[in-house]
């Protein structure tokens, strides 16, 4: 793994920044009641994915990161049933649906990856 120096080196972050970028222009066609519902529920949730990867990485203790990892994780999943919601209500396309999957997935990856480290460095004494 390459030197990280910060949570923003972190590549399951980027990606997180990533997600949430391909989302908001979806958002932004809901309808407004749905404002103080799904809308403000999925804001939320894109958020919370890189919210909780950089308060873990700055824990500086590899137990909480990996808890803040796993918070966001659980993010990740609620995103992709609050898209499957929005599916259901006409409010996204199947290919908008897939497309945010994708990238759920592929987020979900490397924080499970980046957990792995974590426990490796753990294991290995290293805090």
């Amino acid at each position: 793994m390459d030197e990280i120096r910060s949570f923003r080196d972190l590549k399951c972050w980027k990606e997180g920044v990533a997600l949430r970028k391909m989302a908001r222009p979806i958002l932004n066609r809901f309808p407004t009641d749905e404002k103080y519902r799904l809308t403000d529920q999925l804001i939320r949730a894109l958020r919370s994915v890189t919210n909780n990867i950089a308060e873990g990485f700055g824990r500086y203790s590899y137990q909480e990161n990996i808890q803040f990892c796993r918070i966001s994780r659980g993010s990740l999943t609620e995103i992709q049933d609050h898209f499957i919601i929005a599916l259901e209500e006409n409010y996204v396309t199947m290919e908008e649906l897939q497309m945010v999957d994708n990238q759920t997935e592929k987020c979900m990856a490397l924080i499970n990856g980046y957990i792995n480290y974590l426990k490796k460095r753990k294991d290995a004494g290293n805090g």
